[in-house]
């Protein structure tokens, strides 16, 4: 129960992480997206975020590991660490996705 009151509560964190990153390279290469933004997009947009949130679940696997009473008390202490490390990765993956992935696949205007 720890463990999920633990996680749980900082998903928010995370998906918010991610969605100032997305936030942050739309806004940047706005004209280039522009023409993105329509209700067909909103699907595949959705499919990633359910993506992102069922890697997050990672962390429950993590946890199992540690749930040793002996490694207990010391892992909790330092859980954080795979809380920053796990955001940090997803952040770089979603970076690259939008870059390597998406932004080619939409067409600029004019172009």
């Amino acid at each position: 129960m720890n463990a999920i009151r633990y996680w749980e509560s900082r998903r928010i964190l995370y998906n918010l992480a991610l969605a100032a990153v997305a936030i942050a390279l739309v806004i940047k290469t706005w004209p280039h997206f522009q023409p993105a933004f329509e209700l067909r997009t909103l699907p595949p947009l959705l499919g990633l975020a359910a993506i992102a949130n069922v890697l997050y679940c990672a962390a429950y696997a993590v946890e199992a590991v540690f749930a040793d009473a002996g490694a207990r008390a010391a892992w909790q202490h330092r859980r954080w660490i795979v809380l920053l490390g796990g955001t940090l990765l997803a952040m770089l993956i979603e970076t690259y996705w939008i870059l390597d992935e998406i932004y080619p696949a939409v067409h600029a205007p004019g172009a």
